[in-house]
């Protein structure tokens, strides 16, 4: 209710109330609620249960699509980080993440990856999320927290602009001696100057028009996977005024969709081996794992309203979510998948369950036994 009331939701409310509104959302998702009726008939059948959520009331359909539309998201932004923050703050080492393998395990350097994805909505008249021809969508950018598997840093926004223009933002509060890994979509050389400047260290993609000369070749590992290991300074006079530093080229063989090719990478971390570059910018993967986790789990292919706002409430409460089940899978030691997790509370929304002992005992490797068949038992018509 404090989050509420700084955010001015608590003066419009009456009979649905902030958290009821929550608490609502929390629901569409784990549920994967495609309509707004569809939550608002749920909650409504089970509505003595629901008051047990700390007085949540269900909403009327007309209410809920008003409070998408117009509380400000703000709120569902500023609970997100609140929740995580008082996660992360728990003595129990929630924030050491899942271990990882490769460079994330040998690592103790922040390390950051940086990539969006793109929500597709149905509505194709959106002047807001404007996409392509007849067709709308909104972009999320995030900045991902490797070592905790944590998001540090979400931009809501369409997907009408360059990503580039999302660099600076993402990047804002990257502290001198940390590491940030991006895709070429990213790459800004008036940005990556500013964060050459303020020592922080990153690794992207080379584009493919990239117009450079080489001032000196590097033998800083033998692997047989390294092509190329060049410093490099930019010839284009646009391109050499934003970033006038020398950079570090690195072409190397990696397996990309079952075949070997050879993929361009840049940095301006010159002392590196140049499999270590490659390795770093392999480790961005998690970020795709961390997008198609959420995709796949919570409800962001089918939105309960289209207009900026109720998009950015959507997004929040998913990611919310997606927190809330990753403390209870921590806190209770769950050894299976991340969309088991998500299949077992949704089985058991409406039921009066010990969550806690459900978690720590269902899937287990040593399963309750089995009945044994009896097949002279059987009574089968027609036989003797």
């Amino acid at each position: 209710m404090q989050l509420a009331k700084e955010h001015h939701v608590t003066e419009r409310s009456r009979s649905f109330s902030p958290w009821s509104h929550v608490v609502a959302l929390l629901h569409a998702h784990l549920t994967h609620a495609i309509s707004l009726n569809d939550v608002c008939d749920a909650l409504q059948l089970n509505a003595p249960a629901l008051s047990t959520v700390r007085g949540a009331t269900p909403p009327s359909r007309n209410a809920l699509s008003h409070a998408n539309r117009e509380r400000n998201a703000d709120l569902a932004e500023a609970l997100y980080w609140h929740m995580q923050t008082q996660f992360l703050n728990q003595p129990e080492g929630f924030g050491q993440g899942p271990l990882r393998r490769g460079y994330l395990r040998r690592l103790h350097t922040p390390l950051h990856a940086i990539d969006s994805t793109t929500l597709t909505l149905v509505a194709n008249s959106l002047d807001w999320a404007q996409h392509r021809r007849r067709k709308a969508a909104a972009k999320c950018h995030l900045r991902l927290d490797l070592h905790s598997f944590l998001p540090q840093c979400v931009i809501v926004t369409s997907a009408q602009g360059h990503d580039s223009r999302q660099a600076r933002p993402l990047c804002a509060d990257v502290a001198s001696g940390e590491i940030v890994i991006f895709d070429k979509a990213y790459v800004d050389f008036v940005h990556l100057r500013e964060l050459t400047e303020r020592g922080v260290w990153w690794v992207s993609r080379g584009k493919d028009n990239l117009q450079y000369r080489v001032v000196r070749t590097l033998a800083t590992t033998t692997h047989a996977s390294i092509v190329r290991d060049e410093l490099i300074e930019l010839t284009v006079e646009r391109t050499h005024a934003a970033y006038p530093q020398l950079l570090r080229r690195v072409v190397a063989r990696v397996e990309r969709d079952g075949r070997m090719e050879e993929l361009v990478f840049l940095t301006n971390q010159l002392q590196w081996s140049a499999w270590t570059v490659a390795e770093l910018y392999r480790s961005r993967w998690e970020i795709e794992v961390f997008f198609k986790e959420l995709k796949q789990t919570l409800q962001l292919s089918d939105f309960l309203g289209y207009n900026a706002n109720a998009v950015r409430w959507q997004i929040w409460s998913g990611l919310l979510v997606r927190l809330l089940l990753r403390w209870l899978r921590f806190r209770h030691g769950w050894r299976h998948s991340f969309a088991r997790l998500c299949t077992l509370v949704r089985a058991t929304l409406w039921r009066r369950w010990d969550l806690a002992q459900l978690v720590a005992t269902y899937g287990t490797a040593a399963p309750p036994g089995r009945l044994r068949a009896a097949p002279e038992q059987a009574y089968l018509p027609g036989f003797a």
